[in-house]
């Protein structure tokens, strides 16, 4: 059985920072925007004006746990706050919202972070760089 692997290149990873830009810049959001590949390896980094640097490792950590456990960070969020505290000790977890894995024909190939706003402002942007890309 012959089975094509998609790459996420670093091509792809600014058109999805072009999108995720666009929307942050339409809302006056200072983000920081992180693409990875499907190992959770950085492809990609950008730091808008007068983003705090605190968001920098954030976003990073929001990326590689989306592609990690192949789902958005926002179950995490979720799973907290409904009471379900053993989630904060699952290694490579973070439960804030704003990672999303990055899907191409049911392959997961990598995901976004994003970091700076409220949690579900991070994941609008987030979500904006995907649809920009896919579109």
């Amino acid at each position: 059985m012959t089975i094509n692997k998609i790459i996420l290149t670093l091509d792809d990873a600014k058109k999805i920072a072009v999108g995720a830009e666009a929307e942050a810049y339409r809302n006056g959001w200072p983000v920081v925007i992180v693409i990875v590949d499907d190992g959770g390896h950085l492809l990609y980094l950008q730091r808008l004006d007068n983003a705090q640097f605190g968001s920098i490792n954030v976003a990073i950590e929001k990326a590689r746990a989306a592609i990690a456990f192949r789902r958005p960070t926002k179950i995490w969020e979720e799973n907290i706050a409904e009471g379900r505290m053993r989630y904060l000790n699952l290694p490579g977890t973070l439960p804030i919202e704003g990672g999303l894995p990055i899907t191409v024909s049911n392959q997961f190939v990598g995901a976004i972070g994003v970091s700076g706003v409220r949690s579900f402002q991070d994941a609008q942007i987030a979500q904006a760089g995907i649809d920009a890309w896919v579109a």
